[in-house]
């Protein structure tokens, strides 16, 4: 079964995530999401498969989070999914994603639960 990583190089977590899958007998797609971000109907099925709301999986304490006034509490949720697909610096990460299951691995031990 296939496992992939949204994954960003200058993460701690991130880097931390992909050596201990690599440690695990693991090579994972890599997803370098900043660079490619996730289309909405991605981020609506991964959203989905980590059983999150959109607000969940954003990293609110991010510059642009409150710029694009985010914070409103009256955005729906496909105004969230579009802002991150748009912004994918919004996303939180690392996201391990393996079959049905994904995990957001924060903190990085959460991994275990898609090794296991």
């Amino acid at each position: 079964m296939s496992v992939t990583i949204f994954h960003n190089p200058s993460c701690g977590t991130s880097r931390k995530v992909l050596a201990a899958l690599r440690e695990a007998g693991i090579e994972p797609d890599i997803r370098l999401y900043l660079k490619q971000p996730p289309s909405p109907i991605e981020l609506k099925d991964l959203l989905g498969r980590l059983g999150m709301e959109p607000r969940a999986l954003m990293r609110r304490k991010e510059k642009l989070y409150k710029e694009l006034g985010l914070d409103d509490k009256s955005l729906d949720d496909k105004a969230l999914i579009e802002a991150m697909s748009q912004n994918p610096s919004l996303i939180e990460r690392p996201i391990v994603i393996r079959g049905d299951k994904a995990v957001l691995c924060r903190p990085p031990e959460k991994v275990a639960e898609v090794l296991g």
